[in-house]
Parts: structure tokens; C-alpha cells; sequence
């Protein structure tokens, strides 16, 4: 009786443990493949972060382009002006394009010969030639002068130093001078200028902190 129960016992365990051996190799497999799968999926997603990054980064240059900005943090130093707001008006009147307007308006930031003339003249200046106007640095240097002026003219008021730079001292005088406000802005050109100006100022700062030396 005893041997058989061994016999049944023995029996009994041998069954019990193939389906074991049967059963890990599976789990074995799947968990591997798992494994492979995750991995798959978290290059994925780092691939495609990556690429909406540059994405996201020729998106944000073409939306808001940023160039010579060295030129703009020496010249921001140099002449006490806000960094982001000279790049604001670059985009404003070129969008970093060296372009010449219908008004013969030049360079980044479409400087009319009559006003860097008194530019020029402003700076004691004696070498200035016009074509010296295409020169990226030369254009930003003068513009930066001349927006500087502008500023202190109107005692510190952006807006009325805007409103000059757009449509001529001699008008934004009549509009109020120093306390000019948008809404005193005659010329609706003038007025959106000023507007889009600023609204590109607060982007260049958040957007370009570093690179404009904030």
C-alpha cells in the first residue's frame, strides 16, 4: 500500500510539474516582448519630441526672427535703450530684411537719408555715406541713436518717441508730445505701428531673454 502511495504520489507530482516548466516560457517571451515594445515606444516619443523641438524652433525664427543680436545688446548697453524694444522696431520696419521702401527708406531699420543726415549730424558724425545705410551694424547703430533721441526728446515716453519715429517728430508733437497716448495717434498707420511695436517688445523679451542680455 505504501509503494503504491508513492507511486501515486510520485505520479501525481510528475504531471504537475510539465505544466510549470510549460507555463514560465511564455511569460518569459511576453515579458521580453513587452520590454522590446516600451523601448520602441520611448524612442518614439523622444524622436518625436526632438523633432517638434526644431519644429517648434523654424516655427518660432520665422514667426519672430532674431538676427545681429550681438550688434543689439552692445548698442542696447551703449545707448540705453531696451534691447527688445530695438529689435521690436527692426521687425516692424524690415523683419531683419536689409530692404529700401517706396519712401527710399533704408536698411533694418528703414532709415530715410534726410533723417540720417540729422543723425549725422546729431552724433558729430563727418564720414557717413548712404550706402553705408545696407550695413546691418552701421543701420542698427544709427537707428538705435536716433530712437535714443527720440526718447529723451519725449522725456522717457515710448509711445510719443514711437509715434516721432514713425511719422516724424513734427507730428507727434501736435498729438501731444510727451503726453501722447495711442489713442491720440492721428495717423491709424502710425497708431498700429506703435501698437505692433510694443506687442513685439513683450515677445522679444520672453522669447529672446538670453540672447538679449536679460
Amino acid at each position: 500500500m505504501a509503494s503504491n502511495r508513492t507511486s501515486k504520489a510520485g505520479g501525481s507530482r510528475r504531471p504537475d510539474r510539465s505544466p510549470r516548466r510549460n507555463n514560465s516560457k511564455p511569460r518569459t517571451g511576453a515579458g521580453r516582448a513587452f520590454l522590446i515594445l516600451a523601448g520602441l515606444v520611448m524612442v518614439g516619443i523622444v524622436a518625436i519630441l526632438v523633432v517638434s523641438g526644431l519644429a517648434g524652433k523654424g516655427i518660432q525664427e520665422i514667426s519672430l526672427p532674431l538676427k545681429h543680436e550681438d550688434v543689439i545688446r552692445q548698442q542696447s548697453q551703449e545707448k540705453g535703450v531696451d534691447a527688445a524694444l530695438i529689435a521690436a522696431v527692426i521687425y516692424s520696419e524690415s523683419q531683419f530684411v536689409d530692404q529700401t521702401s517706396h519712401a527710399d527708406a533704408r536698411g533694418l531699420m528703414q532709415i530715410t537719408p534726410q533723417t540720417a543726415e540729422e543723425i549725422e549730424k546729431l552724433s558729430g558724425g563727418t564720414t557717413f555715406r548712404l550706402e553705408d545705410l545696407s550695413d546691418p551694424e552701421l543701420n542698427i547703430r544709427y537707428g538705435t541713436f536716433y530712437l535714443a533721441h527720440l526718447i529723451e526728446m519725449y522725456d522717457g515716453d515710448v509711445v510719443a518717441a514711437l509715434a516721432a519715429y514713425n511719422a516724424g517728430p513734427g507730428n507727434a508733437d501736435v498729438w501731444g508730445g510727451s503726453q501722447l497716448t495711442i489713442d491720440d495717434i492721428e495717423f491709424p498707420e502710425t497708431r498700429e505701428y506703435v501698437k505692433k511695436v510694443l506687442e513685439k517688445q513683450r515677445e522679444y523679451r520672453h522669447t529672446y531673454d538670453l540672447e538679449l542680455g536679460y
